[in-house]
């Protein structure tokens, strides 16, 4: 029986030991593993195996994984994509964020926290009818789906966050330390970007082909959902 795509998870990494390790942690939870040893078969791998989540090593031979990131969401493609790294400082962290990585695992790495990740960003899409509305767009709760003006648009798993909390606060000024805290989970401003940069991939994904602006930015403070 041929595993489902739903169950495939891409492991990028060059160095054989640590592959080896990932692709066992991965099948004793129940997933199929696919190895890849650098960014050019990574992506060749992505578009003809369709896995349901990529990790990829920041470290890797020729370009970076923060490159095949980068790449990949260039491509269209919206599956959730986890760095392996090896240092957690902030500015760490949010390169991930910023090349479009939805999260990071450190290395070294315990395998109960890594297989609990796995699982989080492979839930099983909730039966739900609920959607979110705000004039012409609506977000699609079960299929994490943005609809505007009866076009559907793909968004990755932070992308899907980011509006869906916009949503639920329409109208409504969020300041970039909100957004943070409760997109990302994180308890810092500093010098970051990352919110500017998923602004930035939702309006070109929203306002495709001439629609209207709806997330405004409030200089100085944040963003709002609100029509122009």
């Amino acid at each position: 029986m041929t595993p489902s795509h739903g169950s495939r998870v891409l492991v990028i990494e060059p160095d054989e030991t640590l592959a080896s390790q990932l692709g066992f942690d991965l099948q004793e939870a129940g997933y199929e593993a696919i190895i890849a040893t650098d960014a050019n078969s990574g992506l060749h791998k992505c578009r003809d195996l369709q896995p349901a989540l990529i990790v990829v090593d920041r470290m890797l031979p020729g370009e970076s994984g923060l490159s095949f990131c980068k790449n990949l969401r260039a491509t269209g493609n919206t599956k959730p994509v986890l760095i392996l790294m090896a240092r957690d400082a902030m500015d760490d962290r949010v390169a991930c964020l910023e090349a479009g990585a939805d999260d990071y695992i450190l290395k070294p790495y315990r395998s109960e926290e890594f297989s609990k990740l796995i699982r989080l960003y492979l839930k099983p899409d909730v039966e739900s009818s609920e959607q979110l509305r705000f004039v012409d767009l609506a977000l699609d709760i079960g299929t994490r789906r943005a609809i505007y003006n009866n076009k559907a648009i793909d968004l990755t798993m932070k992308e899907f966050e980011l509006l869906k909390f916009f949503m639920e606060h329409p109208r409504e000024v969020l300041t970039r330390e909100q957004i943070l805290e409760n997109v990302w989970g994180y308890d810092f401003v500093g010098e970051s970007n990352v919110i500017e940069v998923y602004i930035r991939y939702l309006r070109l994904k929203i306002e495709e082909n001439g629609q209207k602006r709806l997330i405004q930015t409030v200089r100085g403070v944040g963003y709002v959902l609100r029509e122009s």
